[in-house]
C-alpha cells in the first residue's frame, strides 16, 4: 500500500482515483469542488480530504489530473501567496502529471523538479470516461524508465502504460493523438452530413464505414452512440478538444514542423467551441453548422 495524493476529481479523475483505492492504496484527495471531494471521501473507506496542499506532505506519490499546465504549475511550483508542492513534499516523492499539459512546459517542469530531488513522469491518458471506469485507459508515459518501472504497479491499475520517451514525450503524444482523433471526427461529421443531404441514411452510412476503409474511432465509438442518438454525453468537452489541438499545433511550431491540415482542423474546433459554448460535449460537433460559402 502506498500513500497517494490525488488532485483533480473531474469526470476522468474521479473513476481513476476510485480504482486506486480499490487497489488498496490510501488516498488523500483534493478538488476545487469541495462537494466532489466530500462525496469521494464518503464513498471510499480509507480516503481522506486535503484541505490544503500542506496536507499532502506524507504522500509517496502525487498525481495531478488538472485542466492544463497553468493549473499544474500553480499547485506544483506555487504562485504568488501560495506555497507549491515542491516546498511541501519530501525529496524522492514521485510527481505524476496525468493532465493534458503542454509538452515543452512539462519538460521544463521535470528539470526543475529533478533539481529539487523529486521524481517526475508525465502520463496523460486516452480512452474517455468509459475506459477510465473500466481501468483500461491508454497511458502515454514520458520520463525516466526506472521511475516508470517503480510506478507501474500504481499506473497499471488505471490502464496500460507505453513509455514513449523522455519527460514531456507523454504530453506530446497525447496532443498528437487527439489531433488525429479530432481530424477523424470532423471528417466523419462532414461525410455524414453530405451523405444525408444526398439522401443516404446516416445510420447505414456508419455501418458501411465500419465495414470499410473509412472506419475510425469516431465511426466505431461515437457516431451512433453519441451523435446520431442525440445523447451528446461522451464525457469529454469540445473546449478541451480545442485546447488539446492548440497544444498539438504549438508543438509543431516549436519543432519547426508545418501542420497545415492541423491548423485548419484547429480553427474548425475553435469556431465550434465558440458557437456551442464551454459546456458542449465534443460529440456536439455533429450539430455544429459551419458557415456555408
Amino acid at each position: 500500500m502506498m500513500n497517494i495524493g490525488f488532485i483533480g476529481l473531474g469526470m476522468m479523475g474521479y473513476p481513476m482515483a476510485h480504482l486506486l483505492t480499490q487497489g488498496g492504496h490510501a488516498l488523500r484527495v483534493m478538488d476545487l469542488n469541495a462537494a466532489t471531494t466530500s462525496r469521494f471521501v464518503a464513498e471510499h473507506e480509507g480516503a481522506s480530504a486535503a484541505a490544503a496542499l500542506q496536507d499532502f506532505g506524507d504522500a509517496q506519490v502525487l498525481i495531478t489530473m488538472l485542466p492544463d499546465s497553468n493549473a499544474v504549475e500553480s499547485v506544483v511550483l506555487g504562485k504568488e501567496g501560495m506555497q507549491g508542492l515542491d516546498g511541501i513534499l519530501r525529496p524522492g516523492t514521485a510527481i505524476i502529471d496525468m493532465s493534458s499539459s503542454e509538452p515543452v512546459r512539462s519538460r521544463r517542469l521535470a528539470g526543475l523538479l529533478a533539481g529539487r530531488g523529486f521524481r517526475y513522469l508525465d502520463a496523460p491518458v486516452s480512452g474517455g470516461v468509459k475506459r477510465a471506469v473500466a481501468g483500461t485507459l491508454a497511458i502515454m508515459v514520458g520520463g525516466d524508465a526506472q521511475v516508470l518501472a517503480d510506478m507501474e504497479p500504481v499506473l497499471n491499475l488505471l490502464g496500460k502504460c507505453t513509455h514513449v520517451g523522455a519527460a514531456g514525450a507523454g504530453h506530446a503524444m497525447k496532443a498528437l493523438n487527439n489531433y488525429v482523433s479530432a481530424a477523424g471526427l470532423v471528417a466523419t461529421v462532414e461525410a455524414l452530413h453530405a451523405g444525408q443531404a444526398f439522401g443516404l441514411d446516416p445510420n447505414v452510412m456508419v455501418s458501411v464505414l465500419n465495414a470499410s476503409t473509412g472506419k475510425n474511432n469516431t465511426t466505431e465509438n461515437k457516431a451512433s452512440q453519441f451523435m446520431l442518438s442525440g445523447a451528446y454525453n461522451s464525457g469529454f468537452s469540445l473546449a478541451l478538444m480545442a485546447k488539446d489541438l492548440g497544444i498539438a499545433m504549438g508543438l509543431g511550431k516549436s519543432v519547426g514542423q508545418p501542420m497545415p491540415l492541423g491548423d485548419e482542423v484547429l480553427q474548425i474546433w475553435r469556431d465550434a467551441s465558440e458557437a456551442l459554448g464551454p459546456s458542449a460535449d465534443h460529440t456536439e460537433m455533429y450539430r455544429y453548422a459551419p458557415p456555408k460559402t
